[in-house]
């Protein structure tokens, strides 16, 4: 909160009103050993009087530290600071008249040290900085002049001459430490307000690709989902290959718009991995069964070899690991005109050390040290060449980094290259686990009644192509509303909701389904374009069944269906 220079100050001599009173103390007590009377006693209690009116004062501006004091208020100010400082300073003339040599001395360390404190705390304020300098000054200069006066001992003005010098520097330290605090207070004014302008614009940078990502991805939605009912037809060779090219460049794109997605999480530091059991072998063997078939395409040869030391599970984030591998594998194929891909795991020291090696063309010496930048290639003409964005490295790599390992490369140039991670992973015991189906069982989905909410017309009838062959009764309306209505008239086995809709969300529907009788406890699947993190954490919280991104993958959405109505069917059997 913003204060004025006044609040400043009278927080200050708040918190150092203690350290005054026992200064005072120490001070009273030299003096009286120095010239014994009863003079120290009274000055100590004249001081504590003084700085009480003094606290009382600036009492209001520590209430209200927005408040702006009017002139008479502020003379009122002035004339507190003169009282206390005035008495404060008091007793170096006491000292100065009735200490002999020790007690000039002292008095003069005294009223320096106190000029010295009023000028580095109080020079917010000038009109309170004048009615604390002042006492002190006049102090300072008139104790030498009095002393001549009195003594006689004109050579006392000397130690004037000396007071005055000091005062001057005093000045000149004083303004250097105003300018200096003023620059530092526009620097932290100017940071603050960076960090502001970089909160805003990296909440308009979120928020950019939360749109584009939605909007790229309902389009696709409908692209790759034709695509994939068109592949079930009859086709000729021609055919399926056009229909196959058109599935390959969706599959490139949503690659893209996923990577970009990413990097953009990593840098906002919002990447959050997750931890469970992974069986090692299982992994490895799924990635070369998905790359196996693209690399005796392209006529290159793929291997991988576990050394017996790996342990067979590891706890990690699974996604996270076979998206690294998946990435240096993709490279490894895409820049392997012919020869092998080899991947090769070891376990060294409690690291699992998985290195992917090709016989590829190489990378040059002097792009090593850029091939992990951000949108950086081996050669200019890659991107052109073989696709691709140059974010699939710098993913890579800050993902292992993440994960508390890191990500090397050696490279030959015409003998390829070999990326090398390592990460550091507990070993678990293997947990049976029945291995997931590709394809749902036929009649899993027959008969069972599902509900779907979508506003887009185009992804209620790819939602009415993909399941009518199930044998499920589906029954589609345009948004959240309609949803809620249907689902308070009859049971259904799952629904299927999307998140961004006119009249009502997804989201509100579900919160208010989970209210109805009728299918309080039906399984709701979230079904969306919205893919972000934050969207995903906004379904969690509703206990969704599931999420499922568009471009809609047709056998994960029936998996998923068919798993939902099977936990229905089993939940209404138990209670039954």
């Amino acid at each position: 909160m913003a204060t004025t220079v006044y609040a400043t100050l009278a927080e200050g001599r708040r918190r150092e009103l203690k350290s005054r009173l026992a200064l005072a103390a120490f001070i009273g007590t030299t003096a009286w050993f120095i010239a014994p009377g009863t003079a120290p006693l009274i000055w100590f209690v004249a001081v504590a009087a003084s700085q009480a009116a003094d606290w009382l004062v600036f009492r209001r501006f520590r209430q209200n530290p927005l408040w702006k004091p009017d002139k008479a208020y502020l003379a009122l100010c002035c004339a507190s600071t003169v009282l206390s400082v005035t008495v404060y300073s008091a007793m170096s003339a006491y000292l100065w008249f009735n200490g002999g040599e020790i007690g000039r001395l002292f008095a003069m360390v005294q009223v320096a040290g106190s000029l010295l404190h009023v000028s580095l705390h109080m020079h917010h304020s000038r009109p309170i900085l004048i009615s604390a300098v002042a006492p002190h000054s006049a102090y300072f200069l008139g104790l030498p002049l009095a002393g001549a006066v009195v003594s006689g001992h004109w050579q006392d003005l000397l130690v004037m001459v000396g007071c005055f010098l000091y005062m001057t520097h005093l000045v000149v330290t004083v303004r250097q430490s105003s300018t200096t605090t003023s620059l530092l207070q526009s620097a932290r004014d100017t940071a603050q307000e960076a960090r502001r302008k970089a909160e805003v614009a990296n909440a308009a940078k979120s928020d950019f690709l939360a749109v584009i990502s939605h909007e790229i991805r309902t389009p696709m939605n409908a692209v790759i989902s034709a695509a994939n009912l068109l592949r079930r037809t009859k086709l000729d060779t021609g055919q399926r290959e056009h229909v196959s090219m058109l599935i390959d460049a969706g599959d490139v794109l949503m690659g893209l718009l996923n990577d970009v997605l990413d990097f953009s999480k990593i840098e906002a530091g919002k990447m959050q991995l997750e931890s469970a059991d992974m069986v090692v072998r299982d992994r490895l063997m799924a990635l070369s069964r998905l790359w196996e078939p693209r690399a005796d395409a392209g006529g290159v040869r793929l291997s991988v070899t576990v050394a017996p030391s790996v342990p067979d599970a590891v706890r990690t984030d699974a996604l996270r690991f076979q998206q690294i591998l998946f990435n240096l594998l993709s490279n490894a194929v895409k820049f392997t005109r012919n020869g092998e891909v080899a991947v090769d795991v070891d376990w060294i020291d409690g690291q699992l050390i998985v290195a992917v090696r090709d016989t590829g063309c190489g990378i040059p010496p002097e792009r090593l040290k850029q091939i992990f930048n951000s949108f950086e290639q081996a050669e200019v003409g890659t991107t052109r060449r073989y696709g691709g964005t140059g974010l699939g490295l710098t993913i890579s790599r800050k993902l292992a980094e993440l994960m508390g390992g890191n990500l090397t490369v050696e490279s030959v140039i015409d003998e390829g290259s070999t990326f090398t991670l390592r990460l550091p992973l507990q070993v678990v015991q293997v947990r049976t686990v029945e291995p997931e189906r590709d394809v749902v069982e036929g009649g899993s989905l027959q008969g069972r009644s599902i509900l779907a909410a979508d506003d887009h017309e185009m992804n209620r009838r790819i939602l009415e192509l993909l399941l009518e062959p199930h044998g499920c009764r589906l029954t589609l309306v345009e948004n959240g509303a309609e949803a809620l209505e249907m689902a308070a008239q009859q049971k259904f086995d799952a629904v299927l909701m999307d998140m961004q809709m006119p009249v009502m969300d997804g989201l509100e529907a579900t919160r208010r389904i989970r209210m109805g009788r009728m299918n309080g406890t039906t399984p709701v699947i979230a079904l969306t374009a919205n893919a972000m993190d934050t969207h995903r954490a906004a379904w969690d919280a509703l206990g969704v069944h599931a999420f499922l991104t568009k471009p809609i993958d047709p056998v994960l959405l029936a998996q998923t269906l068919a798993g939902a109505c099977a936990g229905e069917q089993a939940r209404e059997t138990e209670v039954a």
